[in-house]
């Protein structure tokens, strides 16, 4: 009977929230960093701060933290690098990744690496406090303001853009789509 209450007690602690508030936040982009660290920090979190791969994983050797709230892309490399070495360090630690080019390939590898959620920029700090307390996914209530199809479309656009170099031939091949409608669609404001 000792041994059945013991299991179960390690298998809730073992998923329990960290109670320590220690949060790791890297992203390199600086202004937005500073603002949701700010915010975090007034909602009962240590807020540690980097702004590349590298200072996000010298973070985690240093002193690996209960949270870690970390940019998909940066410029030095991929924030799941972090979220990966954090849970080796701290396995109970608890990761976020945030993005604005989310894909359904990246939300799997995300979570397979360790990421309790995957959310898609911009962000506030109430929907990151939101995800990193939340027990599992039914407790996360739907955003209020979830970014409209036609800026998801927008978004993946762009992101392919960038990555063929801001070449509007490759891009249209490489989205199958027309040259003269990518143009119209790059040269009108993003969505709402």
């Amino acid at each position: 009977m000792m041994d059945v209450l013991t299991e179960s007690s390690t298998t809730v602690h073992r998923d329990a929230i960290p109670e320590e508030r220690t949060l790791l936040i890297v992203d390199d982009d600086k202004s937005f960093l500073q603002r949701i660290a700010k915010a975090i920090e007034g909602r009962g979190f240590e807020v540690t701060i980097a702004e590349s791969v590298a200072e996000g994983l010298r973070q985690v050797e240093r002193d690996a933290p209960a949270f870690a709230v970390v940019d998909m892309r940066l410029g030095d490399g991929n924030g799941l690098d972090v979220i990966s070495a954090l849970k080796r360090r701290r396995p109970e630690a608890r990761g976020i990744i945030m993005t604005g080019y989310g894909n359904i390939a990246t939300a799997v590898t995300a979570v397979k690496l360790g990421a309790v959620d995957y959310l898609a920029k911009p962000v506030d700090a109430d929907d990151v406090v939101a995800a990193l307390l939340a027990q599992d996914r039914k407790d996360i209530d739907p955003p209020e303001n979830p970014m409209s199809a036609d800026r998801v479309r927008w978004e993946h656009i762009q992101r392919i853009y960038e990555l063929c170099g801001r070449n509007v031939s490759e891009t249209a091949r490489r989205l199958n789509m027309h040259r003269r409608t990518l143009q119209r669609i790059l040269a009108k404001r993003a969505p709402r």
